[in-house]
């Protein structure tokens, strides 16, 4: 992932690589730096927590300002763990969806995330745009996969066409998990661990394989290096920070 923000030690945000050749896409993931929040916010806490909303609004434009995306521009929903898809027609705040999809250039799709995977799509012949949050219980539901069809069926897109980025969430070796989670995923995207008796469940591996399983190309997919665990300094983690932290954002959308 290419890095773009004020500070190349710690950047706001990094831009996936796969994204980068499409002129007027824009898309990126939020780090944690680079804010205004506070400890255990600290710093580019982007929504979803306990913190002052003011410094979450803040953060927010500072993030967007920095993407040259105007604030007013921005789709974002309350999300619910479910697998409700909304065709977005105009920026605005949303309740209870889970996945954005669009063909209107200048609507930038953002979902909130702090473990769970962020998927963004994008079909560069129908200019459509997805932004889905997936935790376990979206996976297990087949988010991605409905959201692969929604593309279809309402803009026209070809799955083959279609380029994807499965983005930074907690990593298979840190998502511990209980028979009660576990016994919804095929044995290959789960292992089970004899000492601790918990098993351990690979979100980025299950996602990619819904985006493969729906028409994508393995080739025009890209999966995130990093670890909401493993890379805390940089990223957001519900689990590791036992609640109190802040939240990233996964954005993409065309400008025309």
């Amino acid at each position: 992932m290419s890095l773009i923000a004020n500070n190349a030690v710690k950047p706001l945000f990094r831009v996936p690589e796969i994204f980068s050749r499409f002129n007027g896409l824009i898309a990126a993931e939020s780090t944690r730096h680079g804010g205004v929040s506070k400890s255990p916010y600290g710093s580019l806490n982007l929504g979803g927590s306990q913190d002052d909303p003011a410094l979450i609004m803040e953060n927010n434009r500072l993030f967007f300002n920095a993407l040259n995306v105007p604030f007013e521009t921005v789709a974002k929903s309350h999300q619910v763990h479910e697998d409700k898809i909304i065709n977005v027609q105009s920026a605005g705040r949303f309740e209870g969806y889970d996945a954005l999809v669009t063909n209107k250039p200048n609507i930038q799709l953002a979902v909130t995330v702090a473990d769970c995977t962020p998927i963004l799509i994008f079909d560069p012949l129908t200019r459509s745009v997805a932004a889905i949050h997936a935790g376990w219980r979206g996976t297990v539901t087949g988010i991605v996969t409905k959201t692969v069809a929604m593309l279809q069926t309402e803009f026209g897109a070809d799955p083959k066409n279609c380029v994807a980025y499965v983005g930074t969430c907690i990593d298979e070796c840190s998502f511990e998990v209980g028979e009660d989670v576990s016994d919804n995923f095929e044995e290959k995207y789960k292992r089970f661990d004899v000492g601790k008796q918990k098993y351990y469940v690979d979100l980025k591996a299950a996602n990619r394989d819904q985006l493969i399983t729906s028409g994508l190309s393995p080739e025009n997919i890209q999966t995130s290096a990093y670890s909401t665990v493993l890379h805390n300094d940089d990223y957001f983690s519900y689990r590791l920070e036992k609640g109190f932290t802040g939240r990233m954002l996964a954005t993409i959308g065309l400008v025309d």
